[in-house]
């Protein structure tokens, strides 16, 4: 005999799960939303992406200045997109 019980709908639909990224300087994982993009080209040309979908090797970092500097001094933004970075990147991150 078969005993299964059907169960009833749920009332609420499932929470749909925001997409996290990971700081290249604090090393936290954060809502993508609350993080900058960094990418990388095909042409080499490194460029702040405010949309998040500009094409290319990206990298994310948090809005803290803390985490701005940091990411200098460790050569965060370096190793994640595999290329020298110019100091006037991180000039226009800290404006």
């Amino acid at each position: 005999m078969n005993t299964t019980t059907k169960q009833p709908p749920n009332p609420r639909p499932p929470m749909k799960s925001k997409p996290q990224r990971r700081c290249v300087a604090c090393r936290e994982m954060k809502d993508k939303s609350s993080l900058i993009r960094i990418t990388a080209t095909a042409e080499g040309e490194i460029q702040l992406d405010p949309s998040g979908k500009a094409p290319g090797r990206g990298a994310y970092i948090c809005r803290d200045e803390q985490c701005m500097k940091k990411a200098h001094k460790i050569k965060g933004l370096e190793r994640s997109l595999k290329r020298k970075i110019p100091s006037e990147v991180y000039a226009k991150l800290l404006e």
